[in-house]
């Protein structure tokens, strides 16, 4: 049984916390079934990575049981502009949308990514 969109970043975020990171919530969404989007800001070079949960067609009738994440581009690190548009375009689409915001000096994203 999957978990709600709520319970998962609230566990995420202390998760994150507990790993050496810091997570803070930036945006609410829709408590039960809200799509999960996670920026990841470094310190060495301003750049933040934006991971998007990962559509259906990366792992096709194999649901997993807990949430999967994609980079949004392949270069993952980009100029902090970039991902505020993209989250603003996200935004409009589906307005149910979390945002949550990870600061870790390595860059960690502290997710499980898919592979694609």
């Amino acid at each position: 049984m999957r978990v709600t969109s709520g319970f998962w970043v609230s566990a995420f975020i202390r998760r994150v916390g507990l790993e050496g990171g810091f997570a803070t919530l930036r945006r609410r969404g829709a408590e039960e079934a809200g799509a999960i989007a996670v920026t990841v800001s470094r310190a060495s070079d301003r750049l933040v990575a934006l991971f998007l949960q990962a559509p259906q067609s990366v792992f096709g009738e194999d649901r997993p049981e807990d949430r999967l994440f994609v980079a949004a581009w392949p270069e993952i690190f980009v100029e902090e502009e970039k991902v505020r548009d993209k989250l603003d375009r996200e935004i409009r689409f589906d307005p149910d949308l979390w945002i949550v915001d990870v600061d870790d000096r390595d860059g960690r994203s502290f997710l499980d990514i898919a592979r694609t």
